[in-house]
């Protein structure tokens, strides 16, 4: 379908990608991955032509159809399914010719043009249309609704609906995510997994990437470097890589040692001459094995707060809206301690923003009482502040302002908390990537220690290292935090608690992510196909069914997802077990030592292996029959 032959591409001089070789079968789901800057977006854009390689080709499949999301969002009176549906510009300039021989009455092209109509199932079209917009969050109104009506963020929405629409054979999806909720990026992972076509994906969504990939390309040192499975199994692999590679740059470097320390002391003996100039041919030989570079890490680090009695906000009986219109939420009851870990669940517009500015004293309760102590400290983190930075200004300046009593090496230190070093602090805001701003803004609204923490999804433009960065450091801050987020994996690993914002309330969420995704996808094909919404009365009663029969599967399911569980963190405890011993063996020191050292150590890395493998062996059993039991329960229901 698409192969990519020794490219070189260079911008102002640098290389950016030298050699870079791969091919992509018909019908392979790849996953591009790397760090931020490494090459990724561009990559795309010479796939799709807009720039050319300076040597090298990208072949495309002759006659293959590729979509990719416009850059610009769409807008215009047309409606949000009038622009999805012209995608297909067969049915589009069929349905043209068709109005124009209905005008002159010529029955034999009616005929003709209807018979392709049926071909490439035109009918079906808005209701495929509007499935897809749905999906995407889209109710019946909004689909109707003009392109010019909408924001930013659900224009690009539009923009990724018209492409998924389009009847493609490779699909070009940069970071598909970004201006997508929680519940439209689980139903987008369903898309992709079930889509025929061929997909090249950009995505920092861990989650994702084990849903929909079965490859991974890696963009390192200006090349392409191919795994097969997704995400998770490239982890293992470049891991099992890395440790090889090392390795052989060990035994390398120590047989050099060894080839030289002999012509170094046998080069002048006339009876070792020979013996001497052998080594040296075979120094030669040898070459140079390099050890992997080192890996791309980051971190994060909140500071810490004192401790403020409990709670830290509580919330009685409030009502929320803006000036006269109707109330967004209402009969909120709900209360933070410091220790919280709270993930806001629901779909976009319904109010998560609305009760985040509550939370940050940004708006007022309309009735009701919220309660907070007045020594409370909030940071609060909002995408759209990265608007508000000054351009021509330094990341340090910005901190600076805020740190105006600070020595400069305390404000630095701040900032780099947050991986950015003096360079990058130093560096004018505009010429920040967008992970990089982010970090800025992390820096700016922890720099008083606040006790609550507010991140409106701050994952957006971070990394797949800067978010595990993140997770890590939620898990470690000694404040409370209240979060909105698109990626699974940090509402998996951070939130302690769920709170569901939908039909005009906030409550408490009993159930887990993985039981709030089936509800969700469950409800995505209780949808009708014209996407349109059923009736308050009848919605109420569906998600009530559903709530109790997700319950009553969960309990059923719970002896077997606890296995699980267990097996799973087994086999976490053995993988840090063998990485522990595998970084000891790897140490040139060791083998200065007692070889007793040494075989104790390889006798123990040998038992580490083999249990490790059971562990595996034990967790994929479990998991298939946690699965099957599941597949049973939601077939039964």
């Amino acid at each position: 379908m698409l192969h990519i032959n020794d490219l070189v591409y260079r911008i102002e001089g640098r290389p950016l990608f030298d050699g870079a070789t791969i091919a992509i079968s018909e019908g392979q789901k790849v996953g591009l991955v790397g760090p931020n800057g490494a090459g990724k977006s561009t990559l795309l854009r010479l796939i799709r032509g807009e720039i050319s390689p300076d040597a090298g080709s990208v072949e495309l499949r002759p006659g293959a159809r590729m979509a990719s999301v416009a850059q610009e969002a769409p807008g215009g009176p047309d409606s949000a399914v009038e622009h999805v549906l012209g995608a297909d510009v067969e049915r589009a300039r069929l349905l043209t010719r068709l109005a124009e021989a209905e005008a002159t009455h010529d029955g034999m092209a009616q005929a003709e043009i209807h018979a392709r109509l049926a071909e490439i199932g035109a009918h079906a079209a808005p209701a495929r249309a509007a499935r897809i917009l749905s999906g995407l969050g889209f109710d019946e109104a909004m689909q109707t609704a003009a392109c010019s009506s909408f924001s930013g963020g659900w224009r690009m929405r539009i923009a990724l609906a018209r492409t998924l629409f389009a009847n493609a054979d490779i699909l070009l999806l940069d970071e598909p995510t970004n201006h997508l909720d929680l519940e439209a990026t689980i139903w987008l992972e369903s898309h992709l997994a079930a889509w025929p076509g061929t997909l090249v994906v950009v995505s920092h969504d861990r989650d994702l990437l084990n849903a929909v990939t079965d490859r991974i390309a890696h963009v390192e040192g200006g090349r392409l470097v191919s795994y097969r499975g997704n995400f998770d199994q490239f982890l293992r692999q470049r891991a099992e890589r890395r440790e090889h590679a090392a390795k052989s740059a060990q035994r390398v470097e120590a047989e050099r040692k060894k080839l030289q320390a002999f012509i170094d002391r046998f080069r002048a003996k006339a009876t070792k001459a020979a013996q001497a100039q052998s080594r040296v041919k075979a120094l030669e030989r040898l070459g140079s094995a390099d050890a992997p570079p080192p890996a791309y890490e980051v971190a994060f680090s909140f500071p810490s707060p004192e401790t403020l009695a409990p709670p830290l906000i509580a919330i009685d009986d409030v009502t929320l809206g803006y000036g006269d219109a109707p109330p967004v939420l209402k009969g909120i009851n709900l209360r933070i301690d410091q220790d919280d870990r709270i993930a806001l669940l629901g779909a976009n517009g319904n109010g998560k923003s609305t009760l985040m500015k509550l939370l940050a004293g940004r708006l007022e309760p309309r009735a009701g009482r919220m309660v907070r102590p007045s020594k409370l400290r909030i940071g609060y983190f909002a995408q759209h502040q990265a608007d508000e930075l000054i351009p021509g200004e330094t990341a340090f300046q910005h901190m600076r302002r805020v740190m105006a009593d600070q020595h400069e090496s305390k404000v630095r230190a701040h900032l780099g908390r947050f991986g950015l070093t003096q360079a990058r602090g130093d560096t004018p805001v505009e010429q920040l990537s967008g992970g990089e701003k982010a970090r800025l803004l992390f820096a700016l609204v922890t720099r008083d220690a606040p006790h609550l923490l507010l991140l409106d999804e701050p994952t957006n433009h971070l990394d797949i290292e800067a978010r595990d960065a993140l997770i890590e450091a939620v898990n470690d801050y000694s404040g409370a935090v209240v979060f909105i987020a698109h990626d699974r994996r940090m509402v998996e690993l951070a939130a302690e608690r769920l709170w569901l914002v939908a039909d005009g309330r906030c409550r408490p969420y009993e159930g887990d992510l993985d039981d709030y995704r089936r509800l969700l996808l469950e409800t995505a094909r209780a949808t009708p196909d014209r996407g349109g919404v059923a009736s308050d009365a009848d919605a109420r009663a569906t998600r009530r069914d559903q709530r109790r029969a997700a319950a009553e599967r969960r309990e059923k399911l719970k002896p077997l997802k606890d296995v699980v569980r267990k097996a799973e963190a087994e086999v976490e405890k053995l993988t840090r077990e063998r990485d522990r011993l595998a970084a000891i063996l790897a140490d040139p020191k060791l083998y200065d030592g007692p070889q007793a050292k040494v075989a104790e150590a390889t006798r123990a890395k040998g038992k580490v292996d083999a249990d490790l493998e059971a562990a595996e062996e034990r967790w994929l059993a479990a998991a298939e029959a946690y699965e099957a039991a599941e597949a049973e329960a939601l077939a039964d229901a």
